[in-house]
């Protein structure tokens, strides 16, 4: 009989028991390994890099570029200088001739590429480094820079980091709270550690994001710390700049600019012929005119009719003008050279007629020239302040002509000028193809308010123009109908003549603000809107209600000798 032999069934359910139980050890192991790991702080340490030699940290930020160092001294490429300093307008690179200009209210700083030499206004400056181009980006000392708008630059040369502040800057400070901070490269414990604070090094805070402070030790290195890990103490206060005491244009206190321009045009103004001009207290004679594109200035001063204004209590203000030619005068404003030519001719021009002031008349301009007209107004500007002379800048009503207005940029020449003479007048000029008024008192208003309210010129600075002229219109009609119009400027002696002559009696044009006569002749239509003392009074009333720095008429022989009463009793008596 065969042998069965019996084997013992494996007790399955305590298998599968027993792995079950493995797994869930080993998961719950691999979880706290991988939450361990998801808390455990980064204690890589890495030195910082900043993707350049020389790196220039700005207000808690890399700059992509960086800066050169020679002989200690720092040098900072022109893109940080205008993009980050915010100094686009100050800093003028002309590329062509390496001539580099720094101008502030009261300086003009000059200099070249690779030369140390270079003038501060008319002295010389000397500069331990020159500037310099590197990779097609020009590179400027930082010495003129502090000089002229107070930068604070530091270098740490064991990191090789330059860390530039504008002067007067607050900043938080702050130390570690428990004796030591870690700085990260990054807002996370994950992020690699580039420096450790000690409790008695402040660090600088330059913002939050997310429960980190933003800071940099005072070796330079910009990184990230743990709020909680930061105590935050006194505010660190850099140098503020102590610019010079601003210029002062006018000095006589409680009074308003009551300007007239002098026409001169071939012989000297003979002064015998003059009336009185009673409350005139500036001159403005056309004497200075832009020869030709290389910045030559021809002159019709005439040392007897300054002379003549001061002896009389008056300020001279000598007009130059660009000739009204385009060509010439993009030419004469294409570079640093040419401009300077004009501005020694000026500064020569006054100081040798004990000048107190020039007027700039730039008209009839190209578009494209607008950036250096704003540029030769800020060189010029701190030259004239060192001689005690105003600088002001005549400019037209706003408006959509390229040659006479769009040119104008308003906004930054008011920055820069004591004074800013609105031309208020031809709203209706020589060869209009409707008669109307030269200034109508709405038109002349809207062109006030625009440049105060849009382009931001302080109305202390502005001086209304009022015309002392009139025109006198014809419309005549041809043989379809159709009305021919022309006209001509006439002085407020002629206009009154016309009225005296004809018996005419003016009427008052509410629409204009003005009075307003008509008559026929020879078949035509003649119309005139008249300056007379009810038009002038209209003007100086927005000269007050507007807080203006005064008036100036154009130009002094339209005038009827009663006008100048007028305009001064206007002028000062009170609202």
């Amino acid at each position: 009989m065969e042998t069965v032999r019996f084997r013992p069934r494996r007790q399955s359910g305590g298998w599968l028991k027993w792995v079950v139980l493995t797994s869930g050890l080993l998961a719950a192991a691999a979880g706290t390994w991988l939450g361990w790991q998801r808390l455990a702080p980064n204690n890589t340490e890495v030195k910082p890099n900043y993707g350049v030699e020389h790196p220039i940290l700005f207000h808690g930020k890399v700059f992509d570029g960086g800066a050169v160092i020679e002989q200690d001294t720092i040098s900072l490429p022109i893109s940080f200088i205008h993009d980050q300093l915010g100094l686009k307008e100050e800093v003028y690179v002309e590329e062509k001739t390496g001539n580099i200009v720094l101008t502030n209210a009261n300086k003009v700083l000059r200099m070249k590429t690779n030369a140390l030499t270079a003038t501060i206004n008319k002295k010389a400056y000397p500069l331990r480094i020159a500037a310099k181009v590197k990779d097609n980006e020009a590179y400027l000392p930082i010495t003129p820079l502090e000089e002229l708008y107070g930068l604070h630059a530091e270098y740490n040369a064991d990191n090789d980091i330059v860390t530039i502040m504008h002067a007067g800057d607050a900043v938080q400070q702050g130390l570690p709270a428990d004796g030591t901070a870690i700085v990260r490269q990054g807002p996370s414990i994950k992020e690699p550690i580039v420096n450790r604070v000690a409790g008695s090094d402040p660090v600088r805070i330059w913002g939050e994001t997310k429960g980190w402070y933003t800071v940099q030790s005072r070796d330079g290195i910009l990184g990230y710390v743990q709020k909680r890990n930061i105590q935050l103490t006194e505010t660190e206060q850099i140098k503020p700049y102590k610019e010079e005491a601003p210029f002062t244009a006018w000095k006589v206190i409680g009074s308003k600019i009551n300007l007239t321009w002098e026409a001169v045009y071939d012989n000297a103004i003979d002064t015998k012929q003059i009336s009185d001009m009673p409350g005139v207290n500036v001159v403005s004679p056309t004497w200075f005119t832009l020869m030709d594109g290389k910045g030559n200035i021809s002159s019709k001063a005439d040392m007897h009719y300054v002379q003549w204004a001061h002896n009389r209590g008056m300020q001279v203000w000598a007009l130059f003008s660009n000739g009204f030619d385009p060509d010439r005068t993009t030419a004469a404003l294409a570079s640093a050279n040419t401009r300077l030519q004009i501005i020694r001719q000026l500064a020569a021009f006054a100081e040798m007629y004990k000048l107190q002031g020039i007027n700039i008349d730039f008209e009839n301009v190209n578009t494209a020239d607008k950036a250096n007209l704003v540029q030769f107004v800020r060189e010029l500007t701190p030259l004239m302040h060192e001689q005690n002379v105003a600088v002001s800048i005549d400019v037209t009503p706003k408006s959509n002509s390229e040659m006479w207005s769009l040119f104008l940029d308003r906004g930054a020449l008011g920055k820069v000028v004591d004074y800013m003479m609105i031309m208020a007048y031809d709203e209706h000029w020589a060869s209009s193809p409707k008669s109307g008024s030269v200034a109508s008192l709405p038109w002349t208003e809207q062109s006030i308010a625009r440049i105060i309210e849009e382009d931001g010129v302080p109305a202390n600075k502005v001086v209304l123009g009022m015309p002392l002229y009139a025109r006198l219109w014809t419309e005549k009609k041809d043989a379809s109908g159709a009305v021919d119009v022309s006209s001509k400027a006439l002085g407020m002696e002629a206009v009154q003549g016309i009225i005296n002559e004809r018996k005419l009696k003016p009427v008052f044009d509410a629409e204009s603000g003005q009075n307003y006569v008509e008559y026929q002749a020879d078949g035509a239509l003649q119309r005139i809107w008249l300056e007379d003392a009810v038009s002038v009074k209209a003007r100086i009333a927005l000269v007050k209600k507007y807080g203006l720095a005064g008036a100036a008429t154009w130009q002094r022989q339209f005038q009827t000798d009663d006008i100048w009463a007028i305009i001064h009793q206007s002028l000062s008596k009170l609202p």
